[in-house]
């Protein structure tokens, strides 16, 4: 062993290192083990809550570049390993856990939660969600969106969020945009946004959940949440978990896009989530010299699909690039269209003051 770095300073250099999801350092939470140095190589092992965990590369790149700053550190080698069953209920006993919910539960009044869902990807369902949060928050509510597209997550590039959103006593606090909406993603958490979520449906069903019942969301007029498009895990997930006062269907000119948006509304209607209403998203451009209606995707068959679904067509949204360079800029706040506006009155009109019952309802 090189007297040059001692174990005690390893581990001293380690207090300083925090696990951003847990708030306290990896140290106290006893994820470090198996310490050893020699010639200068110190090498450990890194127990995570589970090797899923998104704040993975970030713990792991705090605690290398920590260690590398002692003097005589020159290489440093990490293992990573699960926690066993009985190390994890030590960081977070299941009592304490359920206590904490329960707090949180207690704190977190949430009058509308409404669900934004699409049969298919492509038919601009975030951008519709992400204006629908908007326009809430112009006409003086309290509102949050809750990023439930946990593989293809799209909400924190919109609004220009790019940290991670604080820890509080209780939990993890939403990240807060320009305009004051509350916001949470699994974009927060990654080291970076273009790293991959390759989670199966368990992993992500579970992120959906600690989103609604372990996040300090506070009192709420409207909490948005913004659905994969289909109806696989996380759409399940969230209908069954969380108790809905609407789900908001967007759809495309396209017949292809009416037909799966069909899908998206019978699997509502099984699990007795009342449907707001229909949207049909890019349904025109408008000419920008002459000023003519373009239908871009052919003629519209929105009122063709909510006759059909026996629901009412809400709005026909525009093509607008201004929309989508405002998105990809994270200045989404800044996009005006009445039409919007005229959208978010309506779905709060008909959101149902009845909340869903979830059947797996946690916290």
């Amino acid at each position: 062993m090189n007297g040059s770095v001692e174990i005690s300073q390893v581990r001293e250099a380690l207090r300083g290192v925090k696990d951003p999801g847990l708030g306290r350092d990896i140290i106290s939470l006893g994820m470090v083990d198996d310490i050893e140095v020699e010639e200068g190589v110190v090498r450990f092992t890194l127990a995570l809550t589970t090797l899923a965990c998104p704040l993975k590369d970030e713990i792991l790149k705090n605690a290398k570049e920590a260690v590398l700053a002692l003097e005589g550190a020159r290489q440093v080698e990490v293992n990573l390993r699960e926690m066993k069953s009985e190390e994890k209920k030590r960081i977070w006993p299941s009592d304490d856990r359920e206590e904490l919910r329960k707090e949180v539960a207690r704190l977190n009044r949430v009058e509308r939660t409404l669900a934004v869902m699409s049969g298919k990807g492509g038919v601009g369902k975030s951008s519709v969600a992400a204006m629908l949060a908007v326009e809430l928050r112009r006409a003086g509510k309290r509102v949050g969106v809750l990023d439930a597209d946990i593989t293809g997550p799209s909400i924190p590039k919109m609004f220009g969020l790019h940290e991670p959103p604080p820890v509080g006593p209780l939990g993890m606090l939403p990240a807060v945009t320009e305009s004051g909406i509350r916001v949470i993603s699994i974009n927060l958490l990654l080291p970076n946004e273009d790293e991959a979520v390759i989670w199966r449906g368990p992993l992500i069903s579970g992120a959906i959940q600690q989103f609604w019942g372990e996040v300090v969301w506070g009192e709420l007029d409207a909490l948005v949440v913004d659905l994969p498009p289909g109806t696989s895990d996380a759409a399940l997930t969230v209908m069954q978990s969380i108790p809905l006062n609407g789900v908001l269907l967007v759809t495309s000119p396209q017949d292809l896009a009416g037909m799966v948006v069909r899908k998206a509304a019978r699997m509502a209607a099984q699990l007795k989530v009342p449907l707001v209403g229909l949207v049909e998203n890019m349904s025109y451009l408008t000419c920008p010299q002459c000023g003519e209606r373009i239908e871009v995707f052919g003629p519209s068959r929105a009122m063709e699909t909510a006759d059909r679904l026996g629901l009412s067509l809400l709005a026909q949204l525009p093509l607008d690039p201004d929309l989508a360079r405002r998105c990809d800029a994270g200045q989404v706040e800044e996009y005006e269209n009445e039409v919007f506006q005229s959208l978010a009155a309506r779905v709060m009109e008909r959101a149902s003051a009845v909340k869903s019952t979830p059947i797996f309802a946690k916290g």
